[in-house]
């Protein structure tokens, strides 16, 4: 990568998956992939291959929980709550953040601020190629799903609706 204006946020992403081996590089794109059609035009692929990151606040615990989602699914609420054994609720901005290291948008699967529970969407395994955002609303990285469960460490569940 060598645009390394988009600041910290970015690096930490390149450098996270630079460490962990596998030859994954942040693409600056020239246009904003905020959503996952916006992603999937960008790049060129199918809108289910972009794996979003959808955060959530445990009601009890107040852990984050980050769900891995194929771009083209909703995330059922309940299913992850029973999944994690606690009932779940909308994460703002502030949490967002806070948790993760990222703003909303540019949330990416590796690199966070503290380490959260992570639930990886099992529609995303149907590829060979899918693709994260990078720590910002303009970056993302390809990945195979396989290099998605090592790389977070995540359990592989039925998340959607």
């Amino acid at each position: 990568m060598t645009d390394l204006a988009l600041g910290p946020s970015v690096r930490r992403v390149q450098e996270a998956l630079a460490a962990a081996g596998g030859g994954h590089t942040v693409v600056v794109l020239e246009q904003s992939a905020r959503t996952s059609a916006q992603a999937a035009s960008a790049v060129g692929c199918r809108v289910d291959q972009i794996a979003k990151s959808l955060v959530f606040r445990a009601e009890q615990s107040q852990r984050a929980v980050l769900v891995i989602a194929s771009g083209a699914n909703r995330v059922d609420e309940r299913k992850v709550a029973v999944l994690i054994a606690e009932p779940i609720g909308r994460a703002d901005a502030e949490f967002v953040r806070q948790r993760t290291g990222f703003a909303i948008g540019g949330v990416a699967p590796v690199a966070h601020a503290e380490p959260l529970t992570i639930l990886i969407d099992e529609d995303l395994l149907q590829w060979s190629e899918i693709w994260a955002a990078a720590g910002h609303p303009n970056t993302v990285f390809k990945l195979t799903p396989a290099d998605l469960v090592s790389l977070t460490g995540g359990r592989v569940a039925a998340v959607k609706s």
